[in-house]
């Protein structure tokens, strides 16, 4: 048994007068299962590439094992799959890697075909079945549910399980149950390690912010009789000193005076204490801000409706024809394989020139706002962004601020946001738009928890008109009323 430690650690990116993290310290067991949380643009990948030893640092990291990051980096993605994991693996075996593929259900033509042709799911599978053969490495495993439709995540999972001596980074809260034994949780003020899975450490963590608020609001309470106690101990003690004047007995009077004093100076003590243990609290307290967002409503009851309709890919359906309707107040949830179609059916909506079987039926003068599910367009500042765009820059800040940006953030390139900063960008134009409709494509990729129960209560409360491709099964469950197998 090894472990990796990690002393005094501390780090800013060149040319940045913010650190990222400032004299942390833990250590974690290279055999443990441990699920990497926290909020995004925290530093989470950040930390993985210190690890991988990309930037300089000071402070100390200590590893007995050499490491292997996820996603790898594929170069020439037309090669052949076989000829990619001899990259990956080198060392490995042809039957151990068939053992690995067939443990995530990867069918072994995969090998023979180019790795450029394999769904993202596809592609998932097969490097971390290869990256797992190096078994001198401690693998450093980023976000690997994005993309991954709902039965891909639990084999995912089921394979993790079986695994151990990696970090997993992800914000899929079923995804971090199923497959892993410890938690790093990367907070406002600290890093903190904690045995049990993900709900565990959100039920703990959530009943200490608890603690701390209730500890907070009493202390508060103290504080002011204490200060008011104090003023008026005070006041006494120079009432009874202004009454020595002419008095008999002064020393009598000043002996009062200086008991007083003291009662007023316990008084000031007992409440710099009580501050003080109030400055200890609630350092890594996590909010998530109400959003909120104005639907228009749609003059029609049925908004759009599909009879048969199959996408095709090579002049072929993909799949069964499928037939829905989406009426006004509808959440239609999208769910099936990758590669299925779901994408293609919001495009029909859109009015794009799909290869399909079927009707489709879309309502005269709809408007439509749209959460698209890749992010890589996005360059220039948030202002820029938002004048593109048309949108109301003080609201679209706003929705910023509120899912945790930091102003910060606002002069920054967006090209080098992290993947959960630029989806969020996504979603705030959206809700600064008002439509009848709103296609949200994988909305949550990349998005950490509080943002999705931030999202989750704004689509219950406001109930707009949506359809949506999302594989996070909490989500599904928590906002859709339509669900429709694609």
């Amino acid at each position: 048994m090894s472990s990796i430690s990690v002393e005094n650690l501390t780090f800013a990116y060149p040319g940045s007068y913010d650190n990222v993290f400032e004299d942390v310290s833990f250590q974690i067991d290279t055999d443990w299962k441990l699920g990497f949380v926290g909020r995004n643009g925290r530093g989470k990948t950040t930390f993985l590439n210190l690890l991988m030893g990309k930037y300089e640092y000071s402070g100390k990291i200590t590893a007995s094992v050499g490491f292997a990051y996820f996603p790898y980096p594929v170069a020439s993605p037309q090669r052949l799959t076989s000829e990619i994991l001899e990259e990956v693996c080198p060392d490995a075996e042809d039957w151990q890697l068939l053992r690995e593929l067939s443990l995530l259900r990867v069918e072994e033509d995969v090998l023979r075909r180019p790795f450029d042709t394999l769904s993202g799911g596809e592609q998932t599978k097969v490097l971390l079945a290869a990256i797992f053969l190096n078994p001198e490495k401690f693998l450093l495993i980023d976000e690997p549910t994005n993309h991954l439709d709902v039965r891909a995540r639990e084999q995912v999972a089921e394979y993790l399980r079986r695994k151990r001596g990696f970090i997993l980074v992800s914000h899929d809260r079923y995804f971090l149950d199923g497959c892993v034994d410890h938690i790093l949780s990367l907070n406002r003020a600290d890093i903190q390690v904690q045995s049990g899975d993900f709900s565990a450490w959100m039920e703990n963590f959530t009943r200490q912010q608890d603690f701390e608020l209730e500890r907070n609001a009493r202390l508060e309470k103290d504080v002011k009789r204490l200060q008011q106690s104090a003023r008026r101990a005070s006041n006494w003690s120079d009432k009874v000193e202004r009454s020595k004047n002419g008095a008999f007995d002064k020393g009598y009077i000043g002996h009062k005076s200086a008991k007083m004093m003291k009662r007023a100076k316990a008084f000031e003590a007992r409440t710099e204490a009580a501050l003080e243990e109030r400055r200890g609290l609630l350092k890594n307290l996590e909010t998530a801000e109400e959003l909120k967002l104005f639907p228009q409503r749609y003059h029609s009851r049925v908004l759009a409706e599909f009879r048969e309709v199959s996408v095709c890919y090579g002049g072929k359906p993909c799949g069964d024809p499928v037939s829905f309707t989406v009426e006004r107040g509808d959440r239609v949830v999208l769910t099936g394989k990758n590669g299925s179609g779901k994408t293609s059916l919001l495009r029909c909506i859109l009015g794009e020139e799909v290869p399909r079987t079927g009707i489709i039926t879309v309502g005269s003068g709809l408007t439509v706002s749209v959460v698209p599910q890749q992010t890589g367009h996005l360059r220039g500042t948030v202002f820029a962004y938002a004048e593109e765009n048309g949108l109301d820059e003080v609201l679209f800040l706003a929705i910023l601020r509120k899912m945790d940006f930091e102003r910060v953030q606002f002069e920054k390139n967006m090209a080098g946001f992290s993947g959960g900063q630029k989806k969020k960008v996504l979603i705030a134009k959206s809700l600064c738009e008002q439509a009848h409709l709103y296609l949200w494509d994988e909305p949550l990729n990349f998005i950490d928890l509080y943002s999705r129960l931030q999202i989750e209560a704004l689509i219950r409360e406001f109930q707009p008109t949506m359809v949506l491709v999302e594989h996070d099964r909490a989500f599904q469950k928590a906002v859709g009323t339509k669900f429709v197998e694609v």
